[in-house]
């Protein structure tokens, strides 16, 4: 019995995938989470085999950097990404990131299905509707795509959670909106990453 972990910031969401999950022979969902913080601290106290898991779970940890740490702790946690983020780029991070599928919300029940069937045998599994070309493999299979992470370990929690935002594009305003802190805040932090990473941009 395959014990699943649900990770989402809408209750209504966790109840639907988990009344899916469990109908399934072979899975069980032992419990639900609300934030990407919360999702971790979960998986440390154990029994934990398959996460499905959300990218947006505000406030918080972005839930790229929380696939990186679930993946680099617990490499035997089969993590299944669930998103509304059609992005070509949110599915090559998070696959580079450790995740073992990738599924569109906006998808059918079965696309879930697929996934849990095929992570727990090893392998792993795009949503059907997701078109990816052989190049996009080699850039998430490839070592350090997108991004030098040399030196990451280095940053503080909170670069940590201002990064991947920085990573997505997102504006000094918005990252101060979405991590309740200042602008001032927020530029500091910047400035931080870039000099811990050796950025240049």
């Amino acid at each position: 019995m395959y014990k699943v972990l649900v990770a989402d910031d809408h209750a209504i969401v966790r109840a639907g995938i988990s009344y899916l999950v469990n109908q399934q022979a072979g899975f069980e969902v032992v419990d639900e989470t609300a934030s990407g913080t919360d999702t971790y601290i979960r998986i440390e106290r154990g029994d934990i085999d398959i996460v499905i898991m959300d990218l947006s779970m505000p406030p918080g940890e972005n839930g790229l950097i929380t696939t990186r740490r679930i993946h680099e702790k617990f490499p035997a946690v089969k993590i299944i990404i669930l998103s509304v983020h059609e992005d070509q780029e949110y599915i090559n991070k998070a696959m580079h990131n450790g995740a073992m599928s990738y599924i569109l919300k906006s998808s059918s029940d079965e696309e879930i299905i697929k996934a849990l069937k095929e992570v727990a045998a090893d392998r792993d599994y795009l949503d059907s509707n997701i078109m990816i070309s052989k190049d996009d493999l080699k850039r998430i299979n490839a070592d350090g795509a997108h991004v030098n992470l040399k030196g990451y370990n280095s940053l503080s929690k909170r670069e940590k959670e201002v990064f991947p935002l920085v990573a997505l594009g997102y504006s000094n305003k918005e990252i101060s909106e979405k991590l309740f802190i200042s602008t001032k805040t927020v530029e500091a932090h910047k400035a931080n990453i870039t000099r811990k990473l050796h950025l240049h941009n």
